[in-house]
């Protein structure tokens, strides 16, 4: 169940001169309801449009793996093809029902192109055949079914347009699954739901993922129907992923605090310092100059993508490079790592043991070295550096450094990161003890995940020359990686145009 079903590789979607998607990559695993979430004008809504049919991406490719283990091209497929042959269902921003119609009649034009067959494109189905009459009973009881389960069934005939907005919500959500989708799309489903209804939107949505075995890919602002139903969560910021994970991993993400509440925001701050990352709170201290953003008549989706953006009407908008707060965050961490990371590289000393009492000091007199009071256990290195971790080199051994994208859970940036610190080699992650597991996960704002990913255990196979089901994956060019062959263990120039490689 953890295969991909929707692979995104480097997506790109422009609009004239405006990236509104850039080099955009993403996994959705069958059977998991992975949440697309990012501030207005991230760019959600043209993934899903990319995803489905109405845009044709500029680049990258879209594969969609069914689970008779055919797979398609989505960017390739014309658009009407993409739900009959890829069962590929969506719903929009806006409910598009057929208000005037019941609600039983709205789930079986779902069914339109199956009815139609069955009916030999009226002609069977004006003299009453039985094949149709076997096909429209059978997508009848389907109809019933999923009223049952949006808990509508007492309402099958009324109008769909004299339901509350929640129910229409969900009506919309039962007509996409009457078309046995293998993956359904949902463009914020939650959106303008009061408490009540949004848990039973959850409800329905976890039903559909545990019973018909249905991926889901959603679009959501409500963190309190993401953070709960979700296994995946993937953030965009101006088109371009900035966090890739589960739920908890993502919410404790700077760069995500920060595209979401702004660099200068007191709850960045609080949330910061409830994840324990002090020195990114002392980062995100100063923000950035309010002229250098997007301005207020540039589309949302404007970003650090190009100097000048051009419009229909002639106007020209000024675009500062900085603009993306994510980026800020990342920016402003590197520096720290550039600066930590001096020219005199020596591993951070423990903290000095506090002096002895002065009654010590004085019977001490011409005989320090055997009369001085013990001193208390030193305090160890602050756990927000990496200072923390006991094996750091100040060079890869033989000029070469492995290449630590082959352990799963550490991508480019976090390889970036662990090299400006002294991590270059498998072996040196194999050997980590528990303290320089808690140092690097406090570095890097991990919470447990090193453990749970098994770092070391992944290092200490790779070290010894073998290979893991993720580094067989990295070796086949299936992920991406900053070197330039991923069946080499060193280090390598970055493939141009990969992302993680150099650009």
């Amino acid at each position: 169940m953890n295969e991909a079903i929707l692979q995104v590789d480097h997506l790109s979607m422009k609009f004239g001169g405006l990236v509104a998607i850039g080099d955009l990559s993403f996994t959705a695993r069958r059977g998991e309801i992975t949440a697309l979430i990012g501030p207005n004008g991230a760019g959600k809504t043209t993934v899903f449009n990319c995803i489905t049919g109405f845009y044709k991406p500029s680049e990258g490719m879209i594969t969609l793996n069914r689970n008779d283990g055919s797979s398609y091209l989505l960017e390739r497929l014309p658009n009407h093809e993409i739900p009959a042959r890829a069962k590929v269902a969506r719903t929009f921003q806006n409910i598009r029902l057929f208000s005037g119609m019941t609600l039983l009649e709205n789930l079986l034009v779902a069914q339109h192109n199956k009815l139609m067959k069955a009916s030999g494109y009226t002609i069977l189905g004006l003299f009453g055949f039985s094949s149709y009459r076997k096909a429209s009973a059978e997508s009848v009881e389907l109809a019933k079914h999923w009223l049952e389960k949006a808990d509508l069934v007492d309402r099958a005939d009324d109008p769909a347009g004299d339901l509350p907005y929640g129910a229409q919500r969900r009506l919309e959500i039962a007509r996409a699954m009457c078309t046995g989708p293998e993956l359904l799309c949902l463009d914020e489903p939650a959106a303008g739901l009061n408490p009540k209804e949004s848990a039973a939107l959850n409800e329905l949505l976890i039903d559909i993922k545990s019973t018909t075995g249905t991926s889901i890919l959603l679009i959501e602002h409500d963190m309190s129907v993401v953070m709960q139903i979700s296994d995946h969560v993937v953030v965009l910021e101006y088109g371009r992923k900035i966090s890739d994970g589960s739920p908890q991993s993502v919410r404790t993400d700077p760069r995500v605090i920060a595209a979401y509440l702004g660099v200068d925001d007191e709850e960045v701050e609080a949330v910061l310092t409830e994840v324990g990352d002090e020195d990114v709170i002392e980062q995100l201290d100063t923000g950035p100059d309010a002229a250098h953003g997007p301005g207020t008549s540039s589309s949302y989706l404007a970003g650090p993508v190009t100097d000048t953006v051009g419009h229909s009407s002639g106007e020209r908008v000024t675009v500062a490079k900085g603009a993306s707060k994510a980026g800020q965050v990342d920016a402003r961490s590197l520096a720290a790592v550039n600066k930590a990371a001096s020219p005199a590289a020596t591993p951070v000393p423990a903290a000095k043991a506090k002096p002895a009492p002065k009654a010590a000091s004085k019977a001490a007199t011409g005989t320090a070295a055997k009369s001085t009071a013990p001193a208390k256990p030193a305090a160890k290195a602050p756990a927000a550096t990496a200072g923390g971790i006991s094996n750091r080199l100040a060079a890869p051994r033989g000029g070469k450094a492995d290449n630590l994208t082959r352990i799963k859970g550490i991508g480019t940036v976090n390889e970036k990161k662990l090299n400006h610190h002294g991590i270059f080699h498998f072996d040196q992650i194999g050997a980590w003890k528990k303290a320089d597991v808690e140092a690097a996960e406090a570095y890097l704002a991990f919470d447990g995940r090193i453990a749970r990913e098994e770092w070391v255990k992944q290092a200490k196979l790779l070290a010894q020359g073998k290979k893991t089901e993720f580094s067989r994956r990295v070796d086949a060019g299936k992920v991406a990686t900053s070197h330039a062959s991923g069946k080499s263990t060193t280090a390598a120039k970055p493939v141009a145009g990969k992302r993680g490689g150099g650009k």
